[in-house]
């Protein structure tokens, strides 16, 4: 499986995501053995947040990583509103424990709030320190708020991207690339898969005996430096996911996909769900 550089590893270009995991407790055998199974396709990377099921994701995260954790890379996301300087560590310690874990290989800010960029980063750096977690990052950051950051040492940006959401392409991802930080794509497969009903995404899969979700997955990780983190809770959409790691487009299926979804002409304000 294709791989990309994140915090100083190798992980797949294509990982899990859990939003909406952990809602259900009589899914949660379902959710678990579905991460596990990703973890033996080589879908090593989970990404989580406390916000997700206001942390029932993590607890499932740590239910599909015990007796495993050595084989995966962990991220989850602090609360805006508890990225302060004392409220980072407390929410940290909270996410280790539902993970069951005393280490969170990518932690980052799920979004701007009201607390002081260098006061959180001052609180993820403290967390490094300690052997908390082995990196930080941010996610729905735009170019100017990264400008504002103005630090080398921030691992990553979760945003949302994918063939009918492709904003950052204008700025924000030319910008990450040249400073040579991944992009974590969340909804690569937009909300609730509707771009799987696309005509254009049909014809493309069709001809590689491919699905409409393997083909977007691969458009999104066609960029260098991209990770994709699809949730699937179905065994078959997992073994999909992670054999979209080989699909490769053609410049023909990339065509016809920008004529589908024009690329942007002009700055776009950030898309975020």
């Amino acid at each position: 499986m294709r791989t990309v550089k994140l915090a100083g590893k190798d992980v797949p270009a294509i990982g899990q995501g859990t939003w909406y995991m952990g809602e259900d407790p009589h899914q949660r055998s379902r959710e678990v053995a579905a991460l596990q199974h990703g973890i033996d396709l080589g879908l090593t990377l989970i990404d989580s947040a406390e916000m997700y099921a206001e942390g029932g994701a993590e607890e499932v995260v740590g239910q599909a990583i015990a007796g495993r954790r050595d084989k995966v890379f962990v991220v989850s996301k602090v609360y805006p509103h508890n990225a302060s300087r004392n409220g980072v560590p407390a929410a940290c310690e909270r996410s280790l424990k539902r993970l069951g874990t005393d280490f969170i290989d990518l932690y980052l800010l799920h979004w701007r709030g009201q607390y002081p960029l260098e006061e959180t980063v001052e609180a993820f750096e403290r967390l490094r320190e300690a052997g908390k977690i082995g990196r930080w990052g941010v996610s729905n950051f735009d170019v100017d708020d990264l400008r504002e950051l103005g630090s080398s040492d921030c691992a990553v940006n979760q945003v949302l991207y994918n063939p009918s959401q492709r904003g950052i392409e204008f700025d924000l991802l030319p910008w990450s690339q040249k400073r040579q930080m991944p992009t974590m794509a969340y909804c690569p497969l937009a909300q609730a898969g509707r771009l799987l009903k696309h005509p254009t995404l049909i014809d493309i899969a069709e001809r590689h005996g491919a699905t409409p979700a393997q083909v977007s997955l691969a458009w999104v990780t066609r960029q260098a430096g991209v990770i994709a983190i699809p949730k699937a809770v179905e065994p078959e959409h997992v073994r999909l996911n992670a054999a979209a790691a080989s699909l490769n487009l053609s410049s023909e299926d990339l065509r016809a996909i920008d004529r589908a979804f024009p690329a942007p002409t002009r700055k776009q304000h950030l898309a975020m769900v």
